[in-house]
């Protein structure tokens, strides 16, 4: 008994559905790991402050980062006097 055609290419777009649905989890399985998402973060910090291009480092983003620091450091001492 020969297979209908019809069943034959139902058969063959539900084995294509499957591996594009395996694909698809494989992939989102990937994007949400830890390790990728720590990965995807610490690029983000470093573009902020070095540029990936050129390996040279951002100053202004790094002298907002420091004055803000120094910044939160100054308030708290103040404050801790004051409430001494």
């Amino acid at each position: 008994m020969s297979q209908d055609p019809q069943l034959s290419s139902l058969e063959r777009e539900i084995e294509e559905a499957r591996e594009r649905l395996a694909t698809t989890i494989d992939q989102l399985a990937y994007r949400v790991s830890p390790k990728t998402i720590v990965g995807r973060q610490v690029t983000s910090i470093k573009a902020h402050f070095v540029d990936l291009e050129t390996g040279q480092p951002r100053t202004d983003n790094i002298l907002k980062t420091v004055g803000g620091v120094v910044g939160v450091i100054a308030f708290l001492v103040v404050a801790r006097k004051v409430v001494n």
